[in-house]
């Protein structure tokens, strides 16, 4: 971990990394809340305008109090690091569910859309565009509610920022740069509707050009989704911004109109029940089954203040002028460092770059919020109220983010003989010599490896990139990491290996993350990489393709 910690809190472990920073689990030593702490990269921090950023991206989501919306308690900064303290929300990425379990009964993806559409109500009403919806950024908790997290290239609506977002979830007005506008969200919450129900993203591309071009010009496939539903799919994605309902919030009315007329007056207590049962099978996903806390460094910090509102209640910091912002913000949008992400229309997650870090683990954790000030002020961390339970819904994150935590149980299997593989024999047998044989030893007892994820996936330079690998298993005997490296010319296809796969040897722990570098020796327009391990995981392994900047036609 970064030798700069927030005072006040036991860190216990990293819940996921990336590019642009890392988030860990930690709990308030005074009260015991458990909460995420996303700590800004120290490559970003140094960088001129980064702290800026992080700074405005706090102060733009100040006073943002939504139980739809994960809260974030305090931003925190010192001459040696900046981080954001924030609700830890007990619950498993959208995307994690969709992966693991396949499209969604219409009621459980309403209840989804439902959601998501009252989380971002609530910024479109205090005039935030989130500019980046897509199933990492949905978070659902064990009950089957879910919340929005990661504010990390949100802006203020009509501002001008550019070319933003991730493609597949791209609104044809984002494609050209236009003014952000809550039309924009509102069709990257149909387009992950849309996939809820189908398995798949509305539009694919070979490419970012063929991409762009089917968001801008294909017709809306809402012949795909069930009959009862396709209208809304149609509102939601149509092409032109002024076709779409003008606010999330227009767009909840429709949505219930049509799901009570389609499915009922109970469709969102069922609904709801069926997304707590698929999360009921990945217990080990939920950061209420990580283990308990380490001790960190404590050392000054200086804390954002803001202008207390009479009008807020702030059970969680008493008296502190700390920045409780909502949402589980993030670490900047790295979005456009080497250019947009391209994540084609495939079962597998595939991007150029993994631009959010990957989700930090929802958990429980208070509502608070209110409006934040430029003015630091130096002070502690009070937090005096027990958290409330969260409503709440990954990495790397954002993350996405994507997961970074182990899923299915079991227990390591027992040895077939002592270590060392030799045979004890009971008390006062008589031992008798044996004719040598010889034998294939049986491999040493193991962990059980539960997961493996790639991410932050990222060109660095013209032949370099970056990989962030997570490894998950349920107990801390030794496993062995390898990584590989493969370039080609087709999507969807590994291609040839690129120099020497690297191997690291891990133990101690049940939870590892490595970042590795890569010069590719080899031209091709897709690079990849792929982790597996050994004991080996029951999926196999890991793995995510970028298309590279020399071929990116943008």
């Amino acid at each position: 971990m970064n030798a700069w910690a927030v005072p006040g809190y036991t860190e216990s472990l990293e819940l996921g990394s990336g590019a642009s920073g890392r988030v860990v689990l930690a709990v308030h030593e005074e009260t015991g809340v458990p909460v995420a702490v996303k700590y800004l990269s120290e490559s970003l921090r140094t960088r001129p305008g980064f702290v800026h950023d992080f700074r405005a991206e706090a102060r733009l989501l100040g006073g943002l109090g939504s139980p739809h919306v994960a809260g974030l308690y305090e931003y925190v900064e010192s001459p040696d690091g900046a981080a954001i303290v924030m609700e830890l929300v007990d619950g498993v990425p959208l995307r994690t569910l969709l992966r693991r379990e396949g499209p969604l009964a219409p009621e459980a993806a309403l209840v989804v859309l439902k959601g998501s559409l009252l989380g971002l109500a609530d910024a479109h009403r205090v005039g935030v565009v989130h500019r980046d919806y897509k199933p990492e950024n949905v978070l659902v908790a064990p009950d089957g509610s879910s919340k929005l997290v990661d504010f990390g290239i949100a802006v203020d609506a009509g501002t001008s920022a550019g070319v933003a977002g991730t493609p597949s979830y791209m609104a044809p007005e984002q494609w050209t740069g236009a003014p952000a506008s809550p039309a924009a969200d509102v069709y990257a919450a149909t387009a992950t509707f849309f996939e809820c129900l189908t398995g798949h993203k509305p539009y694919a591309g070979d490419n970012l050009a063929e991409l762009a071009l089917r968001h801008i010009d294909a017709p809306v496939p809402a012949e795909e989704a069930p009959e009862a539903v396709r209208e809304l799919v149609r509102r939601g994605l149509a092409k032109d911004p002024a076709e779409r309902p003008v606010q999330a919030e227009a767009f909840v009315t429709e949505l219930e109109a049509v799901a009570g007329a389609a499915y009922g007056p109970d469709w969102e207590e069922r609904g709801r029940g069926r997304l707590a049962a698929l999360v009921a099978l990945l217990p080990l996903l939920l950061p209420s089954a990580r283990t308990a806390p380490r001790s960190t460094t404590d050392t000054a910090r200086t804390v954002l203040s803001r202008t207390p509102d009479p009008g807020r209640a702030h059970p969680w910091l008493p008296g502190r002028a700390g920045l409780i912002v909502s949402a589980a913000a993030v670490l900047l949008g790295a979005l456009l460092t080497y250019g947009l992400p391209f994540d084609p229309g495939t079962a597998a997650q595939r991007t150029a770059q993994a631009l959010a870090t990957t989700g930090a683990g929802p958990g429980a954790g208070p509502a608070a919020s209110a409006s934040a000030s430029a003015s630091p002020t130096t002070s502690s961390p009070s937090p005096s109220a027990a958290p409330s339970a969260s409503d709440g819904a990954s990495p790397s994150p954002t993350p996405s983010a994507p997961d970074p935590t182990a899923t299915g149980t079991g227990a390591p299997p027992a040895p077939a003989t002592p270590p060392g593989g030799e045979e004890t024999a009971a008390p006062g047998a008589t031992a008798t010599e044996a004719t040598p044989t010889t034998t294939t030893p049986a491999p040493p007892a193991g962990p059980a490896v539960k997961d493996v994820t790639v991410s932050g996936f990222r060109q660095t330079g013209p032949t370099t990139a970056t990989a962030t690998l997570g490894v998950t298993t349920d107990g801390t005997g030794p496993v062995s990491i390898t990584v590989s490296w493969f370039t080609g010319n087709t999507a969807g296809q590994p291609g040839t290996p690129d120099g020497t796969s690297q191997t690291f040897e891990r133990s101690g722990a049940t939870q590892y993350t490595l970042t590795v570098d890569h010069t590719f020796q080899t031209l091709g327009c897709y690079w990849t990489v792929r982790a597996t391990t050994a004991p080996a995981a029951a999926d196999g392994g890991a793995s995510q393709e970028l298309l590279t900047r020399r071929c990116d036609l943008r």
